[in-house]
């Protein structure tokens, strides 16, 4: 409904109510019910879920249509990159937010800051997310009540043409809300543990859930030592969890994020079970390292193998972990990828070592044999060293191509020695193109960043300390922070704005009309940032 059908709806109502409701007006009333558009989580999850189907289908079109997010701890943070998309590209289309359950871990957890390997509460992780679309539904309301105030203006100004307008871009106003990745771990638990936790995250407004194949007490950060994955049965039962909560809530188009961590990890906690030779049992048990052994030389708790008529025992360590065959990795991780595509993800997440679009590719290009239209999700991670990464890749280029790298110690790239070199520049020329090239090249739907925001907060408050402490003093804040605000059009630069202060003054209005004591008036000093 447009603003002017609800606002006729309302005018209705209100009349069928008579005098008692003669204190309710009308236009402030269909104004509350446009600044709040989702009801409930579910609302939000629904919505997006419709978002992110119709960008899969954009994306097998035409894989330049891939899309982006970045790793977002507090409401905040989110609503604020929602705001500087909408400013600088005029559209949310195909901008999402992830929810890293890293940055849970280090930056939400009662407990203080901790490892990525699930210690947090797990109902932080739900909570986060409601939090995060508060911020952005608040986003919507401070925007739309900015259109509303000048629509107030034109009118007593008898601007008909500005009228339009505004009422125009009001009812064409693109919410802030949009897609949240949402990282739930290994499921913190068994498959009835994930199934209890999916349904609190989809009721937050979640409508994309992204699951690991490790085992939830072994957790570790995908790109830390350590990993200990899971047999397939076990991790499609939670693949499965995860569905049964959409379709109970209603999101049956909720979209699952199936993550291998196989590639770097060489343990695993369970023999799988199997029935017959060949099934995804046995397949998971033949990447085990093993040695044959003779009948006679079995010793006391020993674990065995049978396969091929032989008995054969799995390496294990200490631990009660048992280890993998080196080298076995990139097997594992395509048939994680097929099988959890065959029993109902919807998209993928191969955690790497480092970003290359032709390992990836590699890889990707094996799945579609069997599962012609897999798509990825890709963690962009703060953990690898781009620029060490990227300059390396142009040098094995060179020198692969006979090329003269003699200037280059490969060992020592990321020396500033090199930053205006021309091996520095077709390296940061590759970082630039990666997304585009991973999209097209190497199934890439979705690029994220899972820890953008607990970089740059270390980065500027690390500057602003050493201006503010030092010889700038006030100078520090001022210079770098607040006029760059201004020049910038930052919308924070009038934080009582931000924080609610002008929708708060439309509300009291409302409720108590010239008695109303407002908050924008002419001393409130946030006047003072107008020009």
């Amino acid at each position: 409904m447009t603003y002017s059908q609800i606002l006729a709806a309302k005018r209705d109502l209100i009349a069928d109510e008579g005098p008692r409701w003669t204190g309710i007006d009308p236009e402030a009333a269909a104004r509350m019910e446009l600044q709040n558009r989702f009801r409930t989580g579910l609302d939000i999850a629904r919505y997006t879920a419709k978002i992110m189907r119709e960008d899969m289908a954009a994306y097998d079109a035409d894989p330049a249509n891939y899309t982006q997010s970045l790793g977002c701890w507090h409401g905040f943070i989110g609503q604020q990159k929602m705001i500087s998309i909408k400013k600088h590209f005029g559209t949310t289309k195909g901008k999402y937010l992830y929810l890293s359950g890293w940055m849970v871990a280090a930056l939400r957890s009662e407990f203080g800051p901790l490892p990525d390997q699930s210690m947090h509460e797990k109902t932080s992780v739900p909570a986060l997310i409601e939090e995060l679309y508060t911020f952005l539904r608040q986003a919507d309301a401070r925007e739309l009540g900015g259109l509303f105030r000048e629509l107030d203006e034109a009118k007593a100004s008898g601007d008909v043409m500005n009228t339009h307008r505004l009422l125009h871009a009001i009812d064409d106003h693109q919410t802030h809300v949009v897609p949240i990745i949402a990282d739930i771990d290994a499921g913190f638990g068994n498959a009835e543990a994930t199934y209890l936790l999916a349904k609190k995250m989809i009721e937050a407004g979640a409508c994309a859930l992204q699951i690991e194949n490790q085992v939830s007490d072994e957790k570790q950060c995908g790109h830390q030592d350590g990993k200990v994955t899971v047999p397939h049965e076990d991790f499609l039962q939670k693949i499965r969890a995860i569905r049964y909560a959409f379709l109970e809530l209603g999101v049956d188009d909720g979209i699952i994020v199936a993550r291998t961590d196989s590639l770097g990890a060489g343990l695993t906690k369970q023999i799988a079970f199997t029935k017959e030779p060949g099934d995804l049992g046995d397949q998971y048990n033949s990447f085990l390292d093993c040695e044959a052994v003779d009948t006679a030389d079995i010793g006391t708790g020993e674990v065995l193998i049978s396969r091929e008529g032989g008995l054969f025992r799995p390496r294990r360590l200490p631990s009660n972990l048992y280890q993998f065959r080196p080298g076995t990795g990139e097997d594992r991780c395509v048939l994680d990828c097929i099988t959890s595509l065959q029993n109902g993800a919807d998209l993928l997440w191969i955690e790497t070592e480092k970003p290359h679009v032709e390992q990836i590719a590699g890889m990707v290009d094996r799945i579609r044999e069997v599962v012609p239209d897999a798509k990825l999700v890709y963690n962009n991670s703060p953990s690898f060293n781009w620029t060490l990464n990227f300059r390396q890749q142009v040098y094995d280029a060179w020198e692969a191509e006979g090329r003269d790298v003699t200037d280059y110690d490969r060992a020592m790239l990321m020396s500033q020695h090199y930053d205006d070199s021309e091996l520095a520049a077709e390296a940061d020329e590759r970082i630039r193109t990666f997304q585009a090239d991973g999209a097209k090249r190497a199934g890439i739907f979705h690029h994220l960043i899972t820890l953008p925001t607990y970089h740059t907060a270390a980065l500027s408050t690390d500057n602003l300390a050493k201006r503010y402490f030092g010889d700038d003093g006030m100078l520090g804040y001022v210079k770098t922070v607040q006029r760059e605000e201004i020049r910038q059009g930052i919308a924070c630069v009038k934080h009582q704005n931000m924080a609610g202060s002008d929708i708060g003054d439309d509300h009291k209005e409302a409720f108590a009309g010239e008695a109303a004591l407002k908050a924008g008036g002419k001393d409130n000093t946030m006047n003072q940032f107008a020009a």
